[in-house]
C-alpha cells in the first residue's frame, strides 16, 4: 500500500502547489503537471504489482467520522481498474501540457489543481473498503470533474453542460446513499466486508431494491441509457485531455462500483443477467445510432462511450447469467471480455479524444462538415486516429477485437448449451454485438473520411497544423497499446484472469479451463494477423528497394471530366451517414429543413438535418419543465423576510419532534 499512499500524497501536494500564489504562475502549472505525472506513475506501478503480485493488501487508519475507519485495500479487481486510471492520467497530463501551452497560467493552475484532485479521488474510489470513505471520494470526484468540465465557464453552453452533469451525478449519488443505508442497517457496519456477509440475508424485496439502486446509482456515472444525458454535454465541453480521462476512465468507476457492490448482494439470480443484457443492448444500439447522427467530433465520441458501456454491460450480463446457471465457461468469458473491454475502451477512446483535441487545436473547429483533407497536413494525428477508429469498431488485429471476441464466444457457449434461456441470451448478445459493430464501422468511416480524407472544405482545414511533440507522443503510445494488445491477445486475456477470479468463485485452474475454448481460435486469429502484417511489411520493403533508384512523381487522378473540381463536389460527413440515418429516422426523430433545387440550373439548394437526443427531448426536458412549473407554485414563500424563514425552520423541527415522540 506504500505506493498507493505515495501516489495520493503526490497528487495532494501537486494540487496545492498548482494554486499557491506565486510571482511566476507558470511554475505552479508546471508543478501541477509534474505532480500528476509522478503520482500517476506511482499508482501505475502499484496497479501492476497488485494485479500480477497476487497479494491482497489493506491499510486501516482510525478517524473520528462515524461509520468506521479510513480503510484502503488493494486486490486484483482494484488493481485492474487502477491500470487505466493511472496510465491514462499520466498520458493525459503530458498531452495537456502541450494542448494548453501558452494559456493563462493562473486559470490553468486551477485546472491542474482539479486534475490532480480528480486523479486522487478516482484512486481512492477503487481502493476504498469503507462506504463512508467511498462516498466522500465519489463526491470529490464529481465536484472536481464538474470544475474541469466548466474550465471555459465564460461560454453559456459550457456552463449548461456543467450543471446538467452536476445534477445527474448527484441524482445517482442519492441512489447510492440509499443503497449504503440499506446494507449498513442490515450489516451494522459500513465496511464492504460486512456488506458481503449481510447482503445474502436481505429479504427478496430489499434485494430487488438494492440491485435497482446499485444499477441506477452506478449506471448514472457509467452512462447507461437512459441515464446518459449528461455525457454528450459534458465531454465536448471539457478540455480534450480531460474528456479523454472522463470518458476513458471516470465513467468506468461506475462499472467498478457495480461489480464491487453486486458481489455484496449474494449469489446472482438469472434476472440480474437479463437486466444487464437489456441495458447493454439499449445502450449499445442507441448510443452508436446517436453517434452516427452527430456532426461534432467530440459529441460523436461521447455517444460512442455510451455504446461501449453497452458492450461492457453485455459482457457482464453474459457473466452473471453464467454464474446463475453454474457455467464457468460462460461466466469466465463474459467477465473477461467485459473487464478487458474496460481497459481497451480506456485506451482507444482516450486515443480518439486526444486525436479530436489535436484536430481542434490544429483547425479551431470540431465540425466534421467543415473539415477534410487533414491527413496530408496532420499525418501523425491521422494515423493514430485511424488505429483508434479501427480498434473501436472491433476490427482485428487490434485490441477492441479481442475483448468483443471473448464476449461473442461466451454468448456462443450459451447458444450451444442445453438451456433454452442460455440459447436465447446468447442469440441476443451475438445479434446485438453484430449490429453495434456494423453501425460503429459506418460511424467511424464517416468520422475518419470526413475529417482526414478528401479536400479541405473550409479555411480552418486548409490551414491546419500538426500537433506539437507533447501532444503527439501520448497518441503514439496509446496507438501502440492498441496494436500490442491485439497481437499479444492470449497474454492480455490471461492478465485479466486475476481480476475475473475476484468475481467468479472458482480456482485459477477452473478459470483457465473456462476460457480455454476461446484461446485456441484467438491464438490462430492472432497468428494469422501477425503473418499478414509481416507479409505487408515485406512487400513494403520490397517496393522501397525496387523504387530506390527511380524517380517517383505525383500527379492527379482521373477527375471524371471535371476541369476544376471543388471540395463542394465531395461527400460531407453528414451526407455520408444520411442513407443509414434515414433507416432509423423514425426511431431517432431526425428532422430536417432546407431549400430544394428548382429548375434545370438551380442557383442554390440547402439541407440541414438535426437529430436531438430522444431521451432528453421526449422525457427529461418535459419532466423538468413540469417540475419547474410545480415548484413555481411555492415561489410566494420566497419573499425575503428572514423572520418567516426562521418560522419555517421552527415548524419543521416541531413536526419532527411530534413524529419522533409519536
Amino acid at each position: 500500500m506504500f505506493l498507493i499512499v505515495a501516489s495520493l500524497a503526490v497528487f495532494s501536494v501537486a494540487a496545492l502547489f498548482a494554486v499557491l500564489p506565486a510571482h511566476r504562475p507558470v511554475w505552479c502549472v508546471r508543478a501541477g503537471i509534474f505532480g500528476a505525472c509522478v503520482g500517476a506513475a506511482a499508482g501505475l506501478l502499484a496497479a501492476v504489482q497488485g494485479l500480477f503480485g497476487g497479494s491482497i493488501e489493506s491499510m486501516r487508519i482510525p478517524w473520528s467520522i462515524p461509520g468506521g475507519e479510513l480503510h484502503l485495500g488493494m486486490d486484483p479487481l482494484s488493481a485492474f481498474f487502477l491500470l487505466p486510471i493511472t496510465g491514462l492520467g499520466l498520458l493525459g497530463a503530458v498531452y495537456g501540457a502541450g494542448y494548453q501551452r501558452g494559456g493563462d497560467a493562473k486559470k490553468l493552475g486551477v485546472g491542474w489543481f482539479h486534475y490532480n484532485v480528480l486523479l486522487a479521488s478516482m484512486v481512492t474510489v477503487v481502493t476504498a473498503r469503507n462506504a463512508i470513505l467511498f462516498l466522500i471520494a465519489w463526491e470529490v470526484m464529481a465536484l472536481s470533474s464538474f470544475f474541469l468540465v466548466t474550465h471555459e465557464h465564460d461560454k453559456p453552453q459550457v456552463r449548461a453542460a456543467g450543471w446538467i452533469y452536476l445534477v445527474a451525478t448527484h441524482l445517482g449519488t442519492a441512489f447510492l446513499l440509499a443503497l449504503f443505508v440499506i446494507l449498513g442497517e442490515k450489516a451494522g457496519s459500513y465496511e464492504f466486508s460486512a456488506f458481503a456477509k449481510a447482503g445474502a440475508s436481505l429479504s427478496p424485496g430489499l434485494a430487488v431494491a438494492a440491485f435497482a439502486f446499485t444499477l441506477i446509482g452506478f449506471g448514472t456515472k457509467a452512462g447507461f441509457l437512459p441515464l446518459h444525458v449528461w455525457l454528450p454535454e459534458a465531454h465536448p465541453a471539457a478540455p480534450s485531455h480531460v474528456s479523454a480521462l472522463m470518458s476513458g476512465v471516470m465513467i468506468k468507476t461506475g462499472i467498478y462500483g457495480l461489480i464491487r457492490l453486486l458481489a455484496c448482494l449474494g449469489a446472482p439470480p438469472a434476472w440480474w443477467g437479463w437486466c444487464l443484457l437489456a441495458v447493454g443492448l439499449l445502450s449499445g444500439v442507441m448510443g452508436v445510432l446517436l453517434a452516427l447522427s452527430q456532426r461534432d467530433i467530440k459529441r460523436l465520441l461521447a455517444y460512442c462511450s455510451v455504446e461501449n458501456i453497452g458492450v461492457i454491460s453485455l459482457g457482464l450480463g453474459v457473466g452473471y447469467l453464467g454464474l446463475s446457471r453454474g457455467s464457468t465457461t460462460m461466466a469466465a468469458l463474459g467477465f473477461a471480455g467485459a473487464l478487458l473491454h474496460v481497459l481497451n475502451h480506456a485506451i482507444f477512446k482516450g486515443l480518439l479524444f486526444l486525436g479530436a483535441g489535436s484536430v481542434l487545436h490544429g483547425t479551431g473547429t470540431g465540425d466534421m462538415d467543415l473539415l477534410g483533407g487533414l491527413y496530408k497536413r496532420m499525418p501523425w494525428t491521422g494515423t493514430t486516429f485511424l488505429i483508434g477508429a479501427a480498434s473501436i469498431c472491433g476490427l482485428p488485429p487490434l485490441n477492441g477485437f479481442v475483448s468483443e471476441f471473448l464476449i461473442y464466444f461466451g454468448a456462443f457457449s450459451g447458444v450451444v448449451s442445453t438451456s433454452s434461456a442460455a440459447v436465447v441470451s446468447g442469440l441476443v448478445v451475438i445479434t446485438g454485438l453484430a449490429l453495434i459493430g456494423g453501425i460503429a464501422s459506418a460511424t467511424f468511416a464517416k468520422a475518419f473520411g470526413g475529417i482526414f480524407l478528401g479536400e479541405p472544405r473550409s479555411d480552418q482545414a486548409l490551414h491546419a497544423h500538426e500537433a506539437n511533440g507533447l501532444m503527439r507522443w501520448p497518441m503514439v503510445a496509446l496507438a501502440a497499446c492498441c496494436v500490442l494488445i491485439g497481437f499479444l491477445a492470449p497474454l492480455a486475456v490471461r492478465a485479466v484472469l486475476p481480476a475475473v477470479g475476484m468475481i467468479v468463485p472458482v480456482s485459477s485452474d477452473a478459470l483457465d479451463a473456462g476460457i480455454a475454448p476461446a484461446m485456441e481460435p484467438l491464438g490462430w486469429i492472432t497468428a494469422g494477423c501477425a503473418a499478414f502484417a509481416a507479409l505487408v511489411a515485406l512487400l513494403a520493403l520490397l517496393r522501397l528497394r525496387l523504387l530506390s533508384g527511380r524517380t517517383v512523381g505525383e500527379t492527379g487522378t482521373w477527375d471524371c471530366g471535371y476541369a476544376r473540381p471543388t471540395a463542394r463536389m465531395q461527400y460531407t460527413a453528414s451526407s455520408f451517414g444520411q442513407p443509414l440515418m434515414a433507416v432509423f429516422a423514425g426511431l431517432l426523430g431526425t428532422g430536417g429543413t432546407g431549400t430544394a433545387p428548382r429548375g434545370i440550373f438551380p442557383a442554390k439548394a440547402s439541407h440541414t438535418s438535426e437529430t436531438p437526443d430522444p431521451f432528453r427531448s421526449r422525457f427529461y426536458d418535459p419532466l423538468f419543465l413540469r417540475t419547474l412549473g410545480l415548484l413555481a407554485l411555492f415561489r410566494g414563500a420566497q419573499h425575503g423576510r428572514v423572520q418567516m424563514y426562521v418560522l419555517y425552520v421552527a415548524l419543521t423541527l416541531i413536526a419532527f419532534l411530534i413524529f419522533s415522540l409519536g
